[in-house]
This record gives C-alpha cells, sequence and structure tokens, in this order.
C-alpha cells in the first residue's frame, strides 16, 4: 500500500490557511490517485476498521452522500449523526460531546453553523476534525475545486481566479485561502457591504506572498473577471440569510455571471459553482450548462478530495 501522507495523521481540518502550500498539494494530488484507482477498480481500503461520526446541524446533499460513499471505499464505516439525535440538541456541551464521542470514534466531520463550534470541538477532541462547511469556510469544497482546476489545467500556480458575487460567505473565504496556498492569482468581486471578513483577505494575501500570486478584492465584476482562467459564483442568500434574499435579490444582478461578463474571461476559462445553483440569479443556464462548465466534475471531485482528507488524517 502507498504512504499516503503519515505526516497529516492525526491533524484537523478546519480551515485551509492552517495547512502549508506542500500540504495542501499533497492532499490533492492523493486526491488525484485515488480517482485513477477507483476509475480502475483497484481496491483501496486504508481505513479499513475505522469509523467516522458524522454530525449535521445543517442539510446537505454532497457533504452527507460523498464523505459516506468515501468512508465506504475506503473501507471504514460512516456514522451519520443528526444535531437532533445527539445529547448536543439538548444542551449537552460542544467538550463533552468532543470527549466523548473521542472514545468511540476514529474521526468526526462536522457541518455546522459557527466556525467557533468546530473550533471548540476539536479543542476537546482526541480524534481528527474535520470542517464539513460552517458560516466561515468551506476548505473541502475548494480542495474539490482545486483538484478540478488542476485536472483541467494540469497546474494551479500562475492561473487566475475571479470570484464574482457575495464574498462574505465561506466560499469565497476558503478559495481566497486556497488559491494563495497553491499560487493561483485570485481576484474577488462584491459589492461595498458584501465584501469578504478582512482578517481572512488579509491572512490570504500574507499566504499569497509566499507563494508568489495576488489577492485582490474589488467591486466591480467586469475588472475581476477579465483575463481570468476560472470563474466562480456561489448563491447571493446562503443558508441562514433567507431574511436577506430580497434585499440582495436589489444588490446582486450586475454580479450574475452570464455570456456578457464571461466574454471578458479567457477563450477557455472554466466555470465552477459548488451547487445548489439559483438558476437565472447568480449565473444563467448558458454558463451552468455550455461548453466551459466543469460543475459536475467539480461536485464529483467532492468526493475523491474528501477521500485524501479522510486517508492523509485518519
Amino acid at each position: 500500500m502507498e504512504n499516503i501522507g503519515i505526516q497529516l495523521k492525526g491533524r484537523d481540518l478546519l480551515s485551509l490557511h492552517d495547512y502549508t502550500p506542500e500540504e495542501v498539494e499533497a492532499i490533492i494530488n492523493l486526491a488525484g490517485r485515488l480517482k485513477e484507482k477507483q476509475q480502475r477498480g483497484e481496491p483501496h481500503h486504508y481505513l479499513q476498521g475505522k469509523t467516522l461520526g458524522m454530525i449535521f446541524q445543517k442539510s446537505s446533499t454532497r457533504t452527507r452522500v460523498s464523505f459516506e460513499v468515501g468512508m465506504y471505499q475506503l473501507g471504514g464505516y460512516p456514522m451519520f449523526l443528526s444535531a437532533n439525535d445527539l445529547q448536543l440538541g439538548r444542551g449537552e456541551s460542544i467538550a463533552d460531546t468532543a470527549r466523548v464521542l473521542s472514545r468511540y470514534l476514529d474521526g468526526i466531520m462536522i457541518r455546522t453553523y459557527a466556525q467557533a463550534d468546530v473550533e471548540e470541538l476539536a479543542r476537546y477532541a482526541s480524534i481528527p476534525i474535520i470542517n464539513g462547511l460552517t458560516d466561515l469556510l468551506h476548505p473541502c469544497q475548494i480542495l474539490a475545486d482545486l483538484l478540478t482546476i488542476k485536472e483541467r489545467r494540469g497546474t494551479l500556480a500562475g492561473l487566475r481566479l475571479a470570484y464574482v458575487g457575495d464574498g462574505n460567505n465561506n466560499i469565497c473565504h476558503s478559495l481566497l485561502y486556497g488559491c494563495a496556498k497553491v499560487g493561483m492569482n485570485i481576484s474577488v468581486a462584491s459589492p461595498e457591504g458584501y465584501q469578504p471578513n478582512a482578517d481572512i483577505a488579509r491572512l490570504a494575501g500574507e499566504d499569497a506572498l509566499i507563494t508568489g500570486c495576488t489577492v485582490e478584492i474589488l467591486t466591480d465584476p467586469s475588472e475581476a473577471v477579465t483575463e481570468a482562467d476560472v470563474l466562480v459564483t456561489d448563491v447571493w442568500a446562503s443558508m441562514g440569510q433567507e431574511a436577506e434574499r430580497a434585499d440582495r435579490l436589489k444588490v446582486f444582478p450586475p454580479y450574475q455571471v452570464n455570456e456578457r461578463l464571461a466574454a471578458l474571461a479567457k477563450p477557455d476559462f472554466i466555470f465552477l459553482h459548488c451547487l445548489p445553483a439559483h438558476r437565472g440569479e447568480e449565473v444563467t443556464d448558458e454558463i451552468m450548462e455550455g461548453p466551459h462548465t466543469a460543475v459536475w466534475d467539480e461536485a464529483e471531485n467532492r468526493l475523491h478530495a474528501q477521500k485524501a482528507v479522510l486517508a492523509m488524517l485518519l
């Protein structure tokens, strides 16, 4: 069995900022090798006898299915844990839950609201904790995005990615970290009042200095998209922001990814969206279904990227 990166065994994945450029690259490369093994029908039961607890406080399609299938394909056992089924739903502390689950499980993936809750779980757990999504960050999605781009372009360093839309969300924040770690230039275009978390933008900028790329925070979508290799967007109102939806629909239409805006990108640009997409809002059908879309490969690559994370941490 190949060496899958023992140097990460026992680590948490709370944020891509916590990982070195070499570690991020190692995860992406392993994800590619695991994808090839699956396509060839080769068993890769690196986690035989291991059990992953999956705590969900937010609903999910891709996160639940990809982690559950991925753990099974690695030879381990995935255990779905609804927050309503745990004593968390009846007031047991995160610290106590972490201590108890650490006695039963080999790792925990949690999909929840507050980044602070994931960090507290990691602080008190003695097993690896994987951030499956918070309102602040979504590192697993961005690992899949980077894998998808590398498959299409053969490299990551030196490319230019443009993110257009709500900058103060988990996808944009994790893209800032992820692009900076792999040396990919990133330009974010968002309306005033919806720009990325200032601390995250600053830290990403510091990472970018190390890898030799640039981080731009803009308001003009045309400026961000011009000559971009990759276009990315996300919904204008994420889970938990439904009450703001009407106001956001008035602000964001100039940030729609459509054929007019995409014409400013490179002729062979790649389009990514983490899904679910609200077609006709942040993106048009012509882009989602057009020749530049890599959305379905991106969705599949959640499986392979998360298998790499599981194999390396557990």
